[in-house]
């Protein structure tokens, strides 16, 4: 080759000849995940990664629960495996991070069905216990990711959603968008309320009262509580009228209910848990009509009884005068009680009798406890409801306090040389946390949380914010957050510009502890390397840096194991994007353009052509030459 030769012919040859790309990370900024059971299996498989040039890496568990060959858990690592990832992360001079398994979905305890439990929430609260105690062991400290995913939720009814203008699931969502109540003793889901459904209930006697329509008793007194409307009577009828209500109603009575409940409570009311949602307002109108109902049918009954009781008490009265009397009576008049006895006994002649008396007193009474058993079921229920949000994120904030305070239990008890913390990562959009201010809120009240925690033992309130900052923070998993592109209603352009405002939104808040590369198309959760689909991660990463982030940099780039010739040419891909150069810096050789990546053997970076540097089994062997290398005479 002629040095300086240079034409569009030769290899070397391309557009951006002489420029220098941006470098934005370097190679030893950036790491790469390794999905233990998928994209590794064991030590000597991580081990062969690290030697292609991975200066981090994130051990992920795919397992939840007992380990399996495609699912492994921290718990099938023992101590001999954790001392050798240690020691090769020591000697590699490789940082180690650690995900928790992939197959919990946050910390309410939701299962598959939608409900709630503390038995699937211990399970959950066990898996990041369990990659706590593995990070301890092998990274010894750092970020411990947990999947959130609190629970499902219609997308537009979210504030920043904005009603549906900005997201929504579907196009129709802002109309019929499903939300579910539970039941706050037992976490099992009440009903799925849909928004265009439509409910009876009773049109309440109301009048104009100084200009204002307020609700009153059949006098025309105000009423002083919701529970004590009465209903419209109709004389043409002589019924009660009822009407349709739909969603907006509720949303009207949701207001004028915590109205109600902030004046009963004053400067106790809870700005968090005593709002009453729509959905709330809904079902409690709905039980409540049903409680009515039970009611209405035991006083029925009730008032039957009571005739009963009355006409049981005559009979006895007679039955046991008559009784007397026969005993003294002769003939006839024997003969005559008898027949008398009989008839209050059996029945006949237009009397009902005791013996049909007392089978439709036992009936009415099963009548009447049944009814008001099931009333007061009805009154419990309705006490119970509570909206899905405000249930799964109590308990989510509780159990990432909980997870916060064994990172630094472990941290201080080990006397670890870095801090480890727990990393809530932003998961898909159709659960809760996938959001990025859905994120923001699950660090920033887990840490609230775990302060108390902290409060009640004799901490300082100084010194447990600082140490609920250090043990709780995010990921922000980029491919993640590209992913509501198919929600967004706007352009592309626009979209770009919501994600890197979301960033920096992020970043200014300080909450950020780890980062997940990996791109996509905005449609699924591919795992493409970065700069393969549309994310912006350049100028995400660009903020992040401007805020002084330094945690790691993880890319996860499953695609490339099935797509490209190894796992590893994404962290490639990774390095070719981020301006990482190929050796040297990428320095010019004697005149030619620097070395790059699409050089590479099996890069494939717009490649069309042989590959300068060649690798692994392809490669050129020294075992034979043409010539011996011995010199001539």
């Amino acid at each position: 080759m002629i040095y300086g030769y240079n034409s569009p012919m030769e290899r070397s040859y391309t557009s951006d000849f002489g420029e220098k790309k941006e470098k934005v990370l370097g190679v030893k900024e950036v790491g790469i995940a390794m999905a233990m059971g998928l994209g590794a299996r064991n030590i000597p498989e991580i081990t062969s990664k690290i030697r292609a040039g991975a200066s981090n890496m994130e051990i992920q568990f795919m397992g939840v629960g007992r380990g399996s060959a495609q699912g492994e858990t921290p718990g099938m690592f023992g101590k001999y495996h954790r001392q050798a990832l240690r020691e090769l992360s020591k000697v590699s001079d490789v940082t180690l991070t650690t995900h928790a398994s992939v197959g919990i979905p946050g910390l309410a305890g939701q299962d598959q069905q939608g409900n709630f439990s503390d038995e699937q929430r211990r399970m959950a609260l066990d898996e990041v216990n369990r990659a706590i105690e593995f990070a301890r062991d092998t990274a010894l400290g750092g970020s411990v990711v947990v999947h959130t995913g609190e629970f499902q939720r219609p997308i537009s009814e979210e504030p920043w959603a904005e009603g549906g203008e900005k997201f929504r699931g579907f196009e129709e969502e802002p109309e019929k968008a499903i939300i579910r109540v539970v039941n706050k003793r037992t976490g099992q889901v009440m009903h799925q309320i849909r928004k265009n459904e439509e409910v009876t209930r009773p049109e309440w006697v109301t009048k104009k009262i100084n200009g204002k329509e307020i609700y009153t008793d059949y006098e025309g007194n105000p009423v002083n509580k919701l529970e004590n409307r009465v209903p419209q009577y109709d004389k043409e009828t002589g019924l009660l009228k009822v009407k349709p209500t739909v969603w907006v109603d509720f949303v009207e009575d949701a207001k004028k209910m915590t109205d109600e409940i902030r004046k009963d409570k004053g400067s106790n009311f809870n700005e968090e848990m005593d709002i009453v949602t729509p959905e709330e307002a809904f079902l409690k109108a709905t039980l409540k009509g049903q409680e009515s109902e039970r009611r209405g049918w035991a006083m029925n009954y009730g008032k039957r009884l009571d005739g009963y009781f009355n006409e049981l008490k005559r009979y006895s009265k007679e039955k046991k005068y008559l009784e007397e009397e026969y005993k003294k009576a002769y003939g006839n008049k024997k003969v005559e009680i008898e027949g008398r006895l009989k008839q209050i006994e059996e029945g006949g002649g237009g009397e009902v009798g005791l013996k049909r008396l007392r089978r439709e007193i036992e009936e009415d009474k099963e009548m009447v406890i049944g009814n008001l058993q099931q009333a007061e079921d009805q009154k419990r229920m309705g006490e119970n409801v509570i909206s899905t949000k405000k249930y799964a994120l109590q308990k989510s904030f509780n159990g990432y306090a909980s997870s916060g305070m064994r990172a630094m239990e472990e941290t201080k008890q080990k006397n670890l040389e870095k801090p480890l913390f727990i990393t809530m990562e932003n998961i898909f959009p159709e659960s809760y946390g996938g959001h990025p201010q859905e994120l923001k809120r699950l660090v920033l009240e887990s840490r609230k949380k775990m302060v108390n925690m902290l409060r009640n033992k004799g901490t300082s309130e100084s010194e447990a914010k600082k140490l609920a900052e250090t043990h709780i923070k995010a990921t922000l998993d980029l491919g993640h957050m590209n992913l509501w592109r198919k929600y967004f209603k706007g352009s592309d352009k626009d979209f770009d510009k919501w994600m890197l405002n979301q960033t920096e939104d992020l970043a200014k808040a300080k909450i950020i502890g780890n980062v997940h590369l990996a791109d996509n198309y905005g449609y699924q959760d591919e795992h493409l390397a970065p700069g393969q689909g549309n994310t912006p991660i350049k100028d995400m990463v660009k903020i992040l840096k401007k805020h002084n982030y330094k945690g790691a940099y993880t890319v996860e780039c499953g695609s490339s194991a099935t797509t490209d010739t190894s796992y590893f040419h994404g962290l490639m891909k990774t390095w070719e994007y981020l301006g990482s150069p190929v050796y040297s810096m990428g320095a010019a050789r004697d005149g030619l353009p620097p070395a790059q990546w699409q050089s590479i053997q099996h890069s494939y970076f717009g490649q069309t052509y042989p590959p300068s540097f060649v690798f692994g089994a392809y490669s050129p062997s020294n075992d034979w030459t043409l010539w011996s290398g011995v010199a001539m005479e």
